[in-house]
């Protein structure tokens, strides 16, 4: 908690200050994507996308990248909009971290006339309305994806732990639901989706799904630890990169597993497609991954904003920006196709 106040306080205290680059006179528009947090490697790549458009765009808009240093509960997040609000930014593009405590605060922003613009993780389907478009992965796409190259080599089921980032995660929630549904044979209504007890021969073991709050320390443990509890398990499902971003650590740890993996005793079908996850692949310690383009997704926001301020439509809603599905066999040329 404390940690929490502290960071809160000096982003507070940076925008009351103006001191961070919003405030700089030479720029019309300033726009600010606001990731779930700033130590990801995979947020990294949209801000790389949103620096590029900001470069072409020529001084017409800003890219302000701004977020906390860790994911959390989605608290701190929520500050920081707050924040960009208060502080009259011309458009806020946010992934939310916690849909619903995040759309109570972008009841400010439509108040202000601020357009607001999701990525990667959208708001609940009844809070549609605070945002004007979602740009980003068809996070359904991506659970069903996973769940087919479990099928490919588990084609009569068995045991399965699905990890996923964040209870409150929307975009998180709707993998697992495409998961569930792609391996039970059966649409759900909600999100994360019914829970697997026999559906088509699948079954979540005790103590899954896994929650890592995008902490990657953790998800390197609980995958250490669920696979050593379950020796026969058959499946296991991250919904994002989590534990393969800690590269050394991911290879270090899943090489006594590595022979499973190869021989398909166990399936690791593993979202997201970043360089150290195709590096991974390439050593059969995954049995696939489902990525999304994080890159199109800080570009697009961009242009979109603008388009937005100058007085044409928002982008359609949703704006998907595609995904790569790879395998050890097309590894090399899978991404970006």
């Amino acid at each position: 908690m404390l940690k929490y106040l502290a960071g809160a306080a000096a982003i507070a205290l940076a925008v009351a200050a103006g001191t961070y680059p919003s405030v700089a006179a030479d720029k019309k528009y300033v726009f600010a994507l606001v990731p779930k947090n700033t130590n990801n490697p995979f947020f990294d790549q949209a801000r790389d996308g949103c620096k590029k458009a900001e470069k072409e765009l020529g001084g017409a808009i800003e890219c302000l990248y701004i977020g906390p240093g860790e994911h959390g509960g989605g608290e701190e997040q929520v500050q920081v909009v707050a924040d960009l609000i208060a502080k009259k930014v011309d458009g806020i593009g946010v992934s939310p971290s916690n849909a619903a405590a995040m759309a109570r605060v972008l009841e400010q922003a439509k108040k202000a006339g601020i357009p607001v613009l999701t990525w990667d993780a959208d708001l609940q389907d009844k809070d549609h309305g605070l945002r004007l478009a979602f740009i980003g992965t068809h996070n359904y796409e991506i659970g069903v994806n996973l769940a087919k190259m479990a099928q490919k080599f588990k084609p009569k089921g068995g045991t399965i732990c699905i990890q996923s980032g964040g209870a409150a995660a929307d975009n998180h929630n709707e993998r697992m639901q495409g998961i569930r549904d792609t391996l039970s044979g059966a649409k759900s209504t909600e999100k994360p989706g019914v829970r697997l007890t026999g559906q088509n021969g699948w079954k979540e073991v005790d103590g899954c799904p896994l929650y890592t709050n995008d902490d990657f320390t953790l998800a390197m443990q609980q995958e250490e630890d669920i696979l050593g509890k379950y020796p026969n398990l058959d499946a296991f499902i991250p919904t994002g990169g989590f534990s393969e971003f800690l590269e050394q650590a991911y290879k270090t740890g899943m090489a006594k597993f590595k022979a499973k993996i190869a021989s398909h005793a166990i399936v690791v079908p593993v979202a997201d497609t970043l360089p150290m996850q195709l590096e991974e692949l390439k050593l059969v310690l995954a049995t696939g991954n489902v990525g999304q383009r994080p890159f199109d997704m800080g570009y697009k926001l961009m242009y979109a904003l603008k388009d937005i301020k100058d007085g044409k439509a928002p982008p359609h809603d949703p704006t998907y920006t595609g995904l790569d599905v790879c395998t050890p066999q097309n590894v090399a040329t899978c991404v970006g196709k």
